[in-house]
């Protein structure tokens, strides 16, 4: 069953009644669409060694292993989620998929992630690899920094074995349980 208004001013509360409960069906499923998506990434190398999955999985194992909590496992996992629809802007995608879901800290870290990884290669292809320096005076900075350097950047590895998203599963269907950053969050 569906509503019949023509114009969005014309609903009424038993319009959003039926659009609501259709609605938190749909938020359920949610983690089901990201995790589907991560699986996009698999068998895509982009000419790295190992594919954009197994970068993904390797980043957050190795948050998870260093005692990072859930929610920033779950960044590390979803960090270059954006490479398939934002080739040029991945980690604005990422950041936007997760800012409902996480604190500002890590929304802020991984929005500003690819820049900090610069450094790395930047200079490389012609960029300039101390562009992350404009980034330094903010208060959140040195965690992406961390990240990049601890996780991001070390999660590369082709000796490794294949890791399963299945691993990080009842990670992302908890963080993506409840927005706590989000005008809807009173809503669902």
């Amino acid at each position: 069953m569906h509503t019949t208004f023509k114009k969005m001013s014309d609903s009424t509360a038993k319009d959003w009644q039926l659009i609501m409960g259709e609605q938190m069906q749909f938020f359920s499923k949610l983690p089901d669409r990201i995790l589907a998506h991560l699986n996009l990434l698999h068998e895509d190398y982009g000419g790295f060694p190992v594919d954009r999955l197994q970068h993904s999985l390797q980043t957050a194992e190795l948050a998870a292993e260093a005692g990072e909590d859930e929610q920033y496992v779950v960044c590390a996992l979803l960090h270059d989620i954006g490479d398939t629809l934002g080739s040029v802007n991945h980690a604005d995608v990422a950041a936007v998929i997760l800012q409902p879901f996480v604190s500002e800290e890590n929304h802020w870290m991984i929005k500003h992630h690819a820049i900090v990884q610069g450094y790395n290669f930047f200079h490389h292809i012609g960029l300039d690899r101390n562009m992350r320096d404009q980034l330094k005076e903010h208060p959140y900075y040195e965690r992406t920094e961390r990240f990049v350097n601890l996780y991001d950047d070390l999660a590369f590895d082709s000796s490794k074995p294949k890791l399963s998203l299945e691993l990080f599963e009842p990670m992302v269907r908890k963080i993506f349980s409840q927005p706590i950053n989000s005008i809807y969050k009173e809503a669902l």
